[in-house]
C-alpha cells in the first residue's frame, strides 16, 4: 500500500473568490496549543515518576538502615554471648582439670586402699585357711600315690585305704567348705568297693604255674604206653606158669605196643619232630612270659591276646585228654576271665574337687 502524499500545511491554498482569509488563523493556533500541551504532560509524568522513585528509594534506604542497625545489635549481642561462652568454657576447663586432678588423687588413694585391703584379706585367708589347704594338698598327694600303687599292683586295697583315711581326716576337720570334698570321697569309696577287680598277684602266680607245667605237658604225637587189657588178679599172679606161656604173653604185649590207633584232628601236631617239639614248648613259655610282662605294664589287650595265643597252642599241639593239659587250659580260661575285670576304678571326682578347692584358696 502507498501512503497518500502528505499535504503541506504551509503550501498556498487556493483562495476561493468571494471569501476573505480570516478562518485559517484559528486552525494554526489550535495546532500550536496542542503541541505545547504534550511536552507539559510528559514533564508531569516524569515528575510523578521521579517523585515515586525518590520516595521508594527513601523507603528502601530507611529499611536498609534499620536492617543494618538490627544486624549491628544482633552482632553485638552475639559477640557478648560468645565472650560469655568463652569465659564459661574457660571456667569449665579449669573445673574439669581440677576435677581430673582430684579424681586421679582419689583413684591413687583408692588403689592404695584396695591393695592394702587385698593384702590384709590374703593375710587373713592364709592365716585362717592354711590348715585346710595343707589338708587338701596332703589328701591329693596321698590319693595320687595310692592310685599309682593300685595300678602297679592291680589291687584296689591301697586306693580304698587312702580314700577312707582322707574321709576320716575331712570329718575331723569339720569345715563347711570341705563338705563337697566329703561327699565326693563317699561316692568314690562306694564305687571302689562295688568294683569287681581281679587280683594281679594271683594272676602272676597262675602264669608262673603255667610256665612250670609247660615242660610236663604231653604233646599230641607222644607215644603213650598201652596198658594190658587182661590184668590178672594178684591171686592168679602167684599161680606158676610155664615158660612158653610167659614168653607168649610177653610177645603179645609187645605186638600190641607196636601198633597204635588214634584220631588225628591236627595233622601238623602229629608231624612235629622232637626238635620242633622243644621249640614249641619254648615258644609257649615265651608267650606266657610275654603275657606276664604285659599284665605288669597294664596292657590288658596285649595280655589277653597272648593268653588266647597260648590257649590255641595248647589245643592244637598238646594232648587234650591229658590231665595236665586240661589243668593248663582251665588256668588260661581263668586268666582270660580275670583280665576282663582288671580295669581299676578311678577317683576323678575326688581329684576334681581337690583341684577346685586348691584353686579357690
Amino acid at each position: 500500500m502507498t501512503a497518500a502524499p502528505a499535504t503541506d500545511s504551509t503550501a498556498p491554498q487556493d483562495v476561493v473568490p468571494g471569501q476573505v482569509g480570516e478562518p485559517a488563523a484559528p486552525q494554526a493556533s489550535d495546532a500550536v496549543r496542542a503541541s505545547s500541551v504534550l511536552p507539559r504532560a510528559g514533564l508531569v509524568v516524569l515528575a510523578v515518576l521521579a517523585t515515586v522513585a525518590l520516595v521508594t528509594t527513601l523507603l528502601l534506604w530507611q529499611k536498609v538502615v534499620n536492617m543494618q542497625e538490627q544486624l549491628a545489635r544482633q552482632s553485638a549481642e552475639a559477640q557478648s554471648v560468645s565472650l560469655e561462652a568463652r569465659a564459661m568454657a574457660r571456667q569449665a576447663v579449669e573445673v574439669t582439670q581440677q576435677t581430673t586432678a582430684r579424681a586421679a588423687v582419689l583413684e591413687a588413694r583408692l588403689g592404695e586402699v584396695a591393695l592394702q585391703r587385698s593384702q590384709l584379706d590374703e593375710l587373713m585367708q592364709s592365716l585362717s585357711r592354711s590348715r585346710d589347704e595343707n589338708l587338701v594338698v596332703d589328701i591329693e598327694a596321698a590319693l595320687r600315690l595310692a592310685q599309682q600303687q593300685a595300678q602297679l599292683t592291680g589291687s584296689v586295697e591301697p586306693l580304698l585305704a587312702s580314700l577312707k583315711s582322707a574321709e576320716q581326716r575331712v570329718a575331723r576337720a569339720a569345715q563347711p567348705r570341705l563338705g563337697l570334698l566329703q561327699r565326693a570321697l563317699a561316692r568314690d569309696i562306694d564305687r571302689v568297693k562295688s568294683a569287681s577287680v581281679s587280683d594281679t598277684p594271683s594272676m602272676l602266680v597262675k602264669l608262673d604255674e603255667l610256665v612250670r607245667l609247660t615242660d610236663d605237658l604231653a604233646l599230641a604225637n607222644a607215644a603213650q604206653p598201652v596198658r594190658s587189657r587182661t590184668e590178672k588178679p594178684r591171686a592168679a599172679a602167684s599161680v606158676p606158669q610155664k615158660a612158653w606161656q610167659s614168653l607168649l604173653g610177653m610177645a603179645l604185649n609187645e605186638a600190641r605196643n607196636l601198633v597204635r590207633v588214634s584220631e588225628i584232628t591236627a595233622p601238623e601236631a602229629v608231624l612235629l619232630s622232637p626238635q620242633q617239639s622243644f621249640f614249641l614248648r619254648e615258644n609257649l613259655k615265651l608267650t606266657l612270659l610275654n603275657a606276664r610282662l604285659t599284665l605288669l605294664s597294664r596292657q590288658m589287650e596285649a595280655a589277653r591276646a597272648d593268653l588266647r595265643s597260648a590257649e590255641e597252642m595248647l589245643k592244637k599241639y598238646f594232648d587234650a585228654q591229658s590231665r595236665k593239659t586240661q589243668t593248663a587250659l582251665a588256668l588260661l580260661q581263668q586268666l582270660q576271665q580275670q583280665t576282663r575285670n582288671l580295669q581299676l576304678p578311678r577317683v576323678d571326682d575326688t581329684l576334681a574337687v581337690l583341684a577346685t578347692a586348691a584353686a579357690g584358696r
